[in-house]
């Protein structure tokens, strides 16, 4: 059986000010970097550890002091034109447009459901290269959501029925039955 723990990313100083990060480059703050070095001890050595290329969950990977692979099916959502804005910020109807239509694009950016296809891939290979022994992917909050979603067997618009805080474990299970949830939004 493949276990899969998927950790999201310590606090950056983008997303402590409420700000959209998708593709936004930013390292940890100080916070963050507490955060994954405490996150990194509890979890222990992987026997694989997968690292979006994005800097703030390469710093997460690098936590854990070994060699990692970098896989860009784990990037963060691409939000396109409301990447950096405030949570607060964005247009009232955007969101309501967003969760109404799961296939809404914003302006540059990405759907839900082609995030979700790309992480459903990369967890299936996951469970394909390493079907006994315990994966650890550093990555973002709408990847992970994705891939519960694809742990469910869900739609997109589950989503916006989840909440993950930084810093926190989903544990999924993957076996000759397919995937199972083990946990959610675990706190490290």
């Amino acid at each position: 059986m493949t276990r899969l723990y998927l950790l999201r990313h310590g606090q950056t100083a983008v997303n402590a000010a409420g700000r959209m990060q998708g593709r936004i480059d930013e390292p940890l703050d100080l916070t963050g970097r507490d955060q994954v070095v405490r996150a990194a001890a509890a979890i222990g050595i992987p026997d694989l550890l997968v690292s979006s290329p994005l800097l703030r969950a390469r710093e997460t990977a690098d936590a854990f002091g070994i060699p990692y692979d970098v896989d860009e099916r784990w990037s963060e959502m691409d939000y396109g034109d409301l990447d950096g804005q405030r949570l607060a910020d964005v247009d009232p109807g955007v969101w309501a447009s967003w969760r109404a239509d799961p296939t809404f694009r914003p302006p540059g950016g990405e759907t839900l459901p082609e995030l979700d296809r790309r992480v459903a891939e990369a967890c299936q290979s996951l469970a394909l290269r390493l079907p006994h022994g315990r994966v650890v992917v550093t990555t973002h909050v709408t990847p992970i959501k994705s891939a519960v979603v694809w742990a469910l067997g869900g739609e997109a618009s589950l989503h916006w029925r989840l909440r993950l805080d930084q810093a926190t474990l989903t544990r999924i299970e993957i076996g000759p039955t397919g995937p199972v949830l083990v946990g959610f939004n675990e706190a490290l």
